[in-house]
């Protein structure tokens, strides 16, 4: 007897074959570690530790600085920097777009000025960020803050100018009034848009807080890759890019988390699609 879809057998095969792709998924990323490991090994061996950390001493470096707190008390700072940011410049450059939604004459006025605000050079304004809030926590923040803004917000509105306008016009038909619109069309259709767009964000929202502190700081990992450079540490130099790029995947995998749990609606085939889990 054939199975029928959806019977307690095909769900679990489903499942069965899912579990074993991921699994297979999983393997791929381990050989490709383990390949770049390698490769990273076998550049330290031909041009010498000075030049090219082993990864064995950036190892030990980064567990004596994890056990002396040291390594921890500046990610820390620059974690606070980054998220501070990110949620400065997400929240309203996520809701701008809603709110110009149906004023699409101010949003012709403002485009070009977004589009010179997104192509300006990030890097440049850090000068300007320390003369004009000082050597402190405030000017990482706000040059976290204007590097993710624009990110989200062209994001947040190509999801509202992806929409059907005939699905809108339909639901207004049939007695749907401007906050049923918002809330059942405008923003599902718009929330995957918003997430790709953080999700991009999130990387450079961690590299603009270290670039940050490359110009001026006295703490952070922005700081710790300075030091080592001045030194001529370069494990030290890995130690903090190995620190750095541990949040990244640790915060990649957040914003994917927070998606899955606010995209339950969609297929998961779709989902998996958009996040690229």
């Amino acid at each position: 007897m054939a199975t029928l879809e959806g019977s307690p057998d095909s769900n679990g095969a489903i499942r069965g074959g899912r579990a074993g792709a991921l699994m297979r998924e999983r393997g791929d990323q381990l050989l490709v570690l383990v390949v770049l490991i390698a490769i990273w090994q076998a550049l330290s061996m031909i041009y010498g530790v000075y030049w090219i950390g082993s990864p064995w001493g950036v190892l030990v470096r980064f567990s004596e600085g994890v056990l002396k707190g040291e390594l921890l008390r500046h990610t820390s700072y620059t974690l606070w920097e980054a998220v501070a940011g990110f949620i400065i410049g997400a929240v309203p450059a996520a809701a701008l777009p809603f709110l110009l939604r149906r004023r699409p004459i101010i949003t012709a006025i403002l485009d070009p000025f977004m589009v010179g605000g997104y192509g300006a050079p990030k890097l440049a304004l850090a000068p300007l960020f320390v003369l004009w809030f000082g050597i402190g926590i405030e000017s990482k923040v706000a040059l976290v803050a204007i590097t993710v803004f624009f990110i989200v917000y062209f994001s947040a509105l190509a999801g509202i100018r992806s929409l059907d306008a005939k699905l809108v016009q339909m639901a207004q038909v049939m007695g749907a009034n401007e906050r049923d619109v918002a809330r059942h069309i405008v923003f599902p259709g718009a929330v995957p848009y918003i997430f790709t767009g953080l999700r991009i964000a999130m990387p450079y929202s961690i590299g603009g807080a270290v670039i940050a502190e490359l110009i001026s700081a006295n703490r952070g990992l922005g700081y710790l890759i300075q030091l080592g450079a001045m030194n001529f540490d370069t494990t030290g130099v890995f130690v903090a890019l190995v620190a750095v790029t541990c949040i990244v995947i640790v915060g990649n995998w957040s914003v994917n988390v927070v998606e899955r749990r606010l995209l339950r609606w969609r297929p998961p085939a779709d989902l998996k699609l958009e996040t690229g889990a």
